[in-house]
Protein backbone atom coordinates (compact mmCIF):
# COMPACT_ATOMS: atom_id res chain seq x y z
CA UNK A 1 0.00 0.00 0.00
CA UNK A 2 1.59 3.43 -1.06
CA UNK A 3 1.55 5.20 2.24
CA UNK A 4 1.16 9.10 0.81
CA UNK A 5 -1.18 9.03 -2.18
CA UNK A 6 -0.67 12.42 -4.73
CA UNK A 7 -3.84 13.24 -6.72
CA UNK A 8 -4.82 15.83 -9.27
CA UNK A 9 -8.08 17.50 -8.08
CA UNK A 10 -8.54 20.04 -10.98
CA UNK A 11 -6.95 22.43 -12.94
CA UNK A 12 -3.97 23.64 -10.92
CA UNK A 13 -5.25 21.87 -7.71
CA UNK A 14 -3.35 18.68 -5.92
CA UNK A 15 -4.34 16.46 -3.42
CA UNK A 16 -1.44 14.62 -0.96
CA UNK A 17 -3.36 12.08 1.07
CA UNK A 18 -1.58 10.43 3.91
CA UNK A 19 -2.37 6.56 3.40
CA UNK A 20 -1.40 4.40 6.81
CA UNK A 21 -5.18 3.96 7.94
CA UNK A 22 -4.23 0.57 10.24
CA UNK A 23 -1.83 3.36 12.31
CA UNK A 24 -3.74 5.70 12.29
CA UNK A 25 -1.76 7.68 9.98
CA UNK A 26 1.35 7.84 12.12
CA UNK A 27 4.13 10.22 10.53
CA UNK A 28 7.21 7.99 10.52
CA UNK A 29 10.34 8.57 8.37
CA UNK A 30 9.40 7.10 5.35
CA UNK A 31 5.69 9.27 5.42
CA UNK A 32 7.55 12.04 6.21
CA UNK A 33 10.14 11.79 3.22
CA UNK A 34 7.17 11.13 0.66
CA UNK A 35 5.57 14.04 2.29
CA UNK A 36 8.43 16.38 1.66
CA UNK A 37 8.84 14.92 -2.27
CA UNK A 38 5.80 15.42 -3.22
CA UNK A 39 6.08 19.09 -1.46
CA UNK A 40 9.14 19.49 -3.05
CA UNK A 41 7.73 18.73 -6.61
CA UNK A 42 4.18 20.56 -6.04
CA UNK A 43 6.48 23.69 -5.15
CA UNK A 44 8.42 23.89 -7.87
CA UNK A 45 5.84 22.57 -10.40
CA UNK A 46 4.56 25.98 -12.63
CA UNK A 47 0.83 24.10 -13.17
CA UNK A 48 0.32 23.81 -9.61
CA UNK A 49 -1.63 26.23 -7.88
CA UNK A 50 -2.82 25.06 -4.32
CA UNK A 51 -2.43 21.70 -2.71
CA UNK A 52 -4.46 20.20 -0.54
CA UNK A 53 -3.21 17.91 2.49
CA UNK A 54 -5.32 15.48 3.83
CA UNK A 55 -5.93 12.13 5.62
CA UNK A 56 -8.86 9.69 5.80
CA UNK A 57 -12.12 9.47 7.14
CA UNK A 58 -11.68 9.06 10.68
CA UNK A 59 -7.87 10.20 11.03
CA UNK A 60 -5.44 12.96 10.03
CA UNK A 61 -2.56 11.96 11.43
CA UNK A 62 -2.21 10.43 15.00
CA UNK A 63 1.09 11.62 15.47
CA UNK A 64 4.69 9.73 15.18
CA UNK A 65 5.39 6.57 15.33
CA UNK A 66 6.08 5.56 18.77
CA UNK A 67 7.08 2.52 17.59
CA UNK A 68 9.89 4.10 15.68
CA UNK A 69 11.01 5.96 18.21
CA UNK A 70 10.59 4.01 22.17
CA UNK A 71 14.14 3.08 21.95
CA UNK A 72 15.94 6.02 20.53
CA UNK A 73 18.93 7.62 22.36
CA UNK A 74 19.50 11.99 21.76
CA UNK A 75 22.17 10.42 18.55
CA UNK A 76 19.62 8.59 17.13
CA UNK A 77 16.87 11.45 16.95
CA UNK A 78 19.59 13.81 16.02
CA UNK A 79 20.90 11.69 12.95
CA UNK A 80 17.13 11.06 11.83
CA UNK A 81 17.59 15.05 10.94
CA UNK A 82 13.63 15.12 10.62
CA UNK A 83 13.47 18.82 10.21
CA UNK A 84 14.44 18.84 7.26
CA UNK A 85 11.88 16.74 6.35
CA UNK A 86 9.25 19.52 7.43
CA UNK A 87 10.95 22.25 5.58
CA UNK A 88 9.44 21.57 1.89
CA UNK A 89 6.18 21.50 3.34
CA UNK A 90 6.53 24.95 5.76
CA UNK A 91 8.36 26.53 2.76
CA UNK A 92 6.16 25.45 0.22
CA UNK A 93 5.06 29.08 -2.23
CA UNK A 94 2.18 27.68 -3.15
CA UNK A 95 -0.89 27.88 -0.70
CA UNK A 96 -1.42 24.77 1.09
CA UNK A 97 -5.16 23.88 2.65
CA UNK A 98 -5.06 20.84 5.38
CA UNK A 99 -8.37 19.16 5.06
CA UNK A 100 -8.90 17.70 8.71
CA UNK A 101 -11.12 14.99 10.15
CA UNK A 102 -10.55 12.91 12.89
CA UNK A 103 -7.42 13.34 14.23
CA UNK A 104 -4.76 15.64 14.04
CA UNK A 105 -2.35 14.95 17.23
CA UNK A 106 1.05 15.33 17.72
CA UNK A 107 2.97 15.98 14.91
CA UNK A 108 -0.32 15.46 12.99
CA UNK A 109 -1.19 18.78 14.07
CA UNK A 110 2.22 19.95 13.90
CA UNK A 111 1.52 19.17 10.23
CA UNK A 112 -2.02 20.75 9.61
CA UNK A 113 -0.11 23.78 11.33
CA UNK A 114 2.51 24.17 8.13
CA UNK A 115 -0.89 24.85 6.18
CA UNK A 116 -1.79 27.85 5.14
CA UNK A 117 -6.07 27.29 5.66
CA UNK A 118 -6.99 24.61 8.21
CA UNK A 119 -10.70 23.31 7.36
CA UNK A 120 -12.02 21.12 9.83
CA UNK A 121 -14.60 18.26 10.15
CA UNK A 122 -16.98 19.08 13.11
CA UNK A 123 -15.61 15.61 14.73
CA UNK A 124 -12.32 16.70 14.51
CA UNK A 125 -9.54 17.11 17.26
CA UNK A 126 -6.28 18.59 17.68
CA UNK A 127 -3.56 18.23 20.35
CA UNK A 128 -0.09 18.14 21.29
CA UNK A 129 -0.03 15.06 23.56
CA UNK A 130 3.62 13.95 23.85
CA UNK A 131 3.71 15.34 27.43
CA UNK A 132 1.71 12.13 28.34
CA UNK A 133 4.75 10.09 26.95
CA UNK A 134 7.45 11.38 28.48
CA UNK A 135 8.54 13.94 25.38
CA UNK A 136 7.40 17.06 24.17
CA UNK A 137 6.65 18.85 21.28
CA UNK A 138 9.41 18.68 18.53
CA UNK A 139 8.52 19.63 15.03
CA UNK A 140 7.33 23.00 16.03
CA UNK A 141 4.35 22.41 18.31
CA UNK A 142 5.22 24.56 21.12
CA UNK A 143 6.24 27.78 18.90
CA UNK A 144 3.61 27.54 15.99
CA UNK A 145 0.99 26.68 18.13
CA UNK A 146 1.99 29.49 20.19
CA UNK A 147 1.74 31.82 17.68
CA UNK A 148 -1.74 30.35 16.18
CA UNK A 149 -3.35 30.86 19.81
CA UNK A 150 -1.51 32.75 22.08
CA UNK A 151 0.53 31.88 25.18
CA UNK A 152 -2.07 30.53 27.78
CA UNK A 153 -3.80 28.49 25.28
CA UNK A 154 -1.14 27.11 24.09
CA UNK A 155 -0.16 26.30 27.64
CA UNK A 156 -2.90 24.84 28.34
CA UNK A 157 -3.23 22.34 25.77
CA UNK A 158 0.55 21.46 25.77
CA UNK A 159 1.01 21.25 29.38
CA UNK A 160 -2.02 18.82 29.73
CA UNK A 161 -1.90 16.87 26.31
CA UNK A 162 -5.55 17.01 26.25
CA UNK A 163 -7.16 17.77 22.40
CA UNK A 164 -9.38 20.68 21.75
CA UNK A 165 -12.49 19.87 19.74
CA UNK A 166 -12.38 21.68 16.06
CA UNK A 167 -15.51 24.05 17.23
CA UNK A 168 -12.59 25.31 20.24
CA UNK A 169 -9.71 24.89 17.66
CA UNK A 170 -11.94 27.56 15.81
CA UNK A 171 -12.51 29.65 18.27
CA UNK A 172 -8.83 30.37 19.63
CA UNK A 173 -7.90 30.63 16.14
CA UNK A 174 -6.22 27.50 15.10
CA UNK A 175 -8.64 26.82 12.71
CA UNK A 176 -9.78 28.26 9.95
CA UNK A 177 -13.32 26.75 9.06
CA UNK A 178 -15.65 23.55 10.94
CA UNK A 179 -18.16 21.77 8.42
CA UNK A 180 -19.76 18.56 8.88
CA UNK A 181 -17.59 15.99 8.52
CA UNK A 182 -18.51 14.77 5.00
CA UNK A 183 -17.94 18.01 3.72
CA UNK A 184 -13.89 18.52 4.79
CA UNK A 185 -12.69 17.92 1.74
CA UNK A 186 -15.21 19.50 -0.60
CA UNK A 187 -15.13 22.66 1.07
CA UNK A 188 -11.12 22.54 1.11
CA UNK A 189 -11.85 21.90 -2.79
CA UNK A 190 -14.07 24.90 -3.43
CA UNK A 191 -11.29 27.21 -1.83
CA UNK A 192 -8.22 25.72 -3.43
CA UNK A 193 -10.46 26.20 -6.75
CA UNK A 194 -11.20 29.99 -5.65
CA UNK A 195 -7.22 30.40 -5.09
CA UNK A 196 -6.40 28.50 -8.42
CA UNK A 197 -8.19 30.72 -10.10
CA UNK A 198 -6.56 33.91 -8.81
CA UNK A 199 -3.34 35.44 -10.64
CA UNK A 200 -0.90 33.11 -9.01
CA UNK A 201 1.98 35.81 -8.87
CA UNK A 202 -0.26 38.06 -6.57
CA UNK A 203 -0.71 34.88 -4.18
CA UNK A 204 2.67 34.03 -3.93
CA UNK A 205 3.58 37.59 -3.01
CA UNK A 206 0.65 37.47 -0.36
CA UNK A 207 1.97 34.27 1.08
CA UNK A 208 5.64 34.71 1.03
CA UNK A 209 4.95 38.68 2.72
CA UNK A 210 2.73 36.74 5.38
CA UNK A 211 5.42 34.37 6.41
CA UNK A 212 8.24 36.46 6.17
CA UNK A 213 6.98 39.11 7.86
CA UNK A 214 5.40 37.39 10.87
CA UNK A 215 8.16 37.38 13.57
CA UNK A 216 10.30 40.71 12.00
CA UNK A 217 9.37 43.80 13.16
CA UNK A 218 5.89 45.90 12.32
CA UNK A 219 7.98 48.17 10.21
CA UNK A 220 10.19 45.58 8.29
CA UNK A 221 7.16 43.46 7.74
CA UNK A 222 5.54 46.77 6.33
CA UNK A 223 8.59 47.66 3.98
CA UNK A 224 8.17 44.03 2.78
CA UNK A 225 4.79 44.52 1.74
CA UNK A 226 5.08 47.36 0.03
CA UNK A 227 7.99 46.30 -1.73
CA UNK A 228 6.36 43.15 -2.95
CA UNK A 229 3.09 45.24 -3.63
CA UNK A 230 5.02 47.35 -5.94
CA UNK A 231 6.55 44.60 -7.64
CA UNK A 232 2.89 43.23 -9.08
CA UNK A 233 2.70 46.48 -11.08
CA UNK A 234 5.37 44.57 -13.53
CA UNK A 235 3.34 41.54 -14.13
CA UNK A 236 0.60 41.51 -16.97
CA UNK A 237 -1.70 39.78 -14.38
CA UNK A 238 -2.00 43.17 -13.02
CA UNK A 239 -2.94 44.78 -15.79
CA UNK A 240 -5.64 42.25 -16.57
CA UNK A 241 -7.34 42.43 -13.26
CA UNK A 242 -7.68 46.20 -13.10
CA UNK A 243 -8.63 46.70 -16.78
CA UNK A 244 -11.29 43.76 -16.36
CA UNK A 245 -12.64 45.46 -13.27
CA UNK A 246 -13.09 48.64 -14.99
CA UNK A 247 -14.45 46.97 -18.19
CA UNK A 248 -16.57 45.01 -16.02
CA UNK A 249 -15.68 41.34 -17.45
CA UNK A 250 -14.46 38.24 -16.08
CA UNK A 251 -10.40 38.97 -16.08
CA UNK A 252 -8.51 36.17 -17.78
CA UNK A 253 -4.85 35.88 -15.30
CA UNK A 254 -1.74 34.30 -17.24
CA UNK A 255 0.49 34.24 -14.28
CA UNK A 256 3.09 36.38 -15.61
Amino acid sequence: MTEVLREQAGEGIAVVRINRPEVRNALNLSVRQQLADHFTALGNDDVTRCIIITGGERVFAGGADLRDMVDRTPADMIARRSERLWAPIASCPKPVIAAVNGYALGGGCELAMLADIIVAGEGASFGQPEVRVGIMPGAGGTQRLTRAVGKFRAMRMLLTGEPVTARDAQAIGLVSDVVPDSEVLETALRIAKTIAALPPLAVLQIKEAVLAGQDASLETAIALERKAFQLLFSTDDQKEGMRAFLEKRKPEFKGR
